[in-house]
């Protein structure tokens, strides 16, 4: 699904803050990936949803050389990946319901399809009674909620997710891994960027430590 060869990346025309990244992420596999501020874990992700590009080095998606695909490609391999950012990047003009219905609207999605999937999801997450507000008047837990619906509505092959539990208490937490458990069991590839500890020890799943830029890789 995921392969990293020797993978550099630098920002400019600076030093490398990735150096000689290797690793697979398997078909249907769930990962973490963890490491203190500033170790490159928000890098690597974007590395992986194509916000960047390497310096050096081999990535594959789904089977396709990213770095020597067509331009032109790259959109269809993009729409293949579910994103969680930390920031959230919700539209503030839009209610919640078009926040997490626009991916199936850009995909060409049926209305009376996309209502009902939009409003199953948001009663998953907890914001039934939210359809309407926008987000500005969330909180930043709701605004990570609606992120996270937005991210999986489309069910894509890979979900990426940075710090999804960050803004949320520990029993919503477990509820919103639930979800992404989930999504795993039934073939999402999912990498999760997180700090928190506990929750990697009572959902056990193989972890990708960053330390200043370099990769190890564990059992759990």
């Amino acid at each position: 699904m995921v392969r990293f060869d020797n993978v550099g990346m630098r920002y400019g025309s600076g030093t490398e803050i990735l150096r000689d990244i290797s690793f697979r992420l398997p078909r249907g596999s769930l990962t973490y990936l963890t490491g203190a501020s500033g170790a490159g874990k928000s890098s690597l992700l974007k590395l992986i949803y194509l916000g960047h590009l390497p310096s050096r080095g081999l990535i594959e998606l789904f089977g396709q050389d990213i770095v020597t695909a067509p331009r032109d490609a790259l959109p269809l391999l993009r729409r293949q990946i579910g994103v969680v950012f930390q920031d959230y990047r919700l539209i503030d003009h839009l209610s919640v319901f078009d926040n997490v219905a626009l991916p199936l609207r850009i995909a060409g999605t049926a209305k009376a399809d996309i209502a009902a999937h939009v409003e199953e999801l948001l009663g998953w997450v907890g914001l039934s009674d939210k359809m309407r507000a926008t987000p500005p008047e969330l909180s930043g837990g709701e605004q990570q909620r609606v992120a996270i619906a937005r991210a999986v509505i489309t069910r894509p092959r890979l979900l990426l997710a940075d710090e999804p539990t960050g803004s949320v208490d520990p029993e919503l937490g477990d509820r919103l891994i639930h979800l992404f458990l989930e999504l795993n069991r039934i073939g999402t590839t999912v990498l999760i960027a997180t700090h928190d500890v506990a929750m990697m020890e009572r959902h056990r799943a193989p972890v990708m430590r960053l330390i200043r830029g370099e990769l190890s890789i564990g059992d759990h």
